[in-house]
């Protein structure tokens, strides 16, 4: 039997995932206009890094294999197509900064709408993902 808050964390990640089904852009329209919960270009995010605020989380949403390419220095990976992955982004500390990101944008902007409703009060989402960050030329480690 489920606790209610998994069927609620269920319903939560349901609907968002519909709300953004088939956008493979990063409209920051549909983003809720919460303070502290933006899209960063590649460029503010390597800023970000390099004064980072105290206890900040580098989290990179995407796959194992695509991790093991090459990922952020520091990141910390919660596949967004694993089982848990709604109760694993629920368990992180929502009063700690987060530097997101995933390959293009769309999944690390599901993310930052759920970590929105879930009530973080600090998520910096690279606007294109990896993607733009390498083709800002910023470091990738593996």
């Amino acid at each position: 039997m489920s606790s209610p808050r998994s069927i609620i964390l269920g319903l939560l990640v349901a609907s968002v995932l519909l709300a953004s089904c088939g956008s493979g852009s990063t409209n920051t329209e549909s983003a809720p206009a919460t303070a502290g919960v933006r899209l960063v270009s590649a460029q503010d995010g390597a800023g970000i890094l390099d004064d980072p605020p105290d206890n900040l989380v580098v989290l990179d949403v995407r796959t194992a294999e695509e991790f093991d390419a090459g990922h952020i220095e520091g990141a910390t990976m919660i596949d967004f197509y694993g089982d848990d992955f709604s109760d694993r982004i629920a368990e992180l500390d929502p009063e700690v900064p987060y530097l997101l990101y995933c390959r293009s944008g769309n999944r690390s902007g599901q993310t930052r709408d759920l970590m929105t409703q879930l009530g973080f009060s600090d998520v910096a989402d690279i606007d294109g993902g990896i993607g733009a960050w390498t083709l800002a030329g910023l470091p990738l480690s593996n």
